[in-house]
């Protein structure tokens, strides 16, 4: 099974694929067939997944401009794949400075202050 969760614009995702044994076996012999494209700069190795995680958790707040954490948590738990790592990238915003944190009745509000 296979979950993705995030936003198409401003409209919320969140769908599940079910595959066979048979369906995963396809779309890795897909995968690795697939050509790399020519303008692939780095071998996967090389990325820093973590500074991109974290970047695209920041643009997703400022993009949003405010959310509630709840709201926050999940779509962070959707970017990042797993709940434990969702929770990382929230503890974190909540310590940065370009986000201010305050409390929203059963959630805090986090508002993003940076550029």
């Amino acid at each position: 099974m296979l979950r993705i969760r995030g936003t198409v614009g401003d409209l919320p995702v969140d769908l599940t694929l079910e595959l066979d044994d048979g369906d995963w076996a396809r779309l890795g012999a897909q995968l690795q067939a697939a050509p790399v494209p020519a303008t692939a700069a780095a071998p996967v190795a090389a990325v820093k997944p973590n500074a991109d995680l974290w970047q695209n958790a920041q643009d997703l707040l400022r993009k949003a401009g405010q959310l509630n954490g709840l709201e926050l948590l999940d779509q962070l738990e959707g970017l990042a794949g797993d709940a434990s790592a969702g929770k990382r990238l929230l503890v974190r915003l909540r310590h940065s400075a370009q986000v201010k944190v305050s409390s929203g009745g059963d959630t805090p509000l986090y508002t993003w202050m940076g550029d």
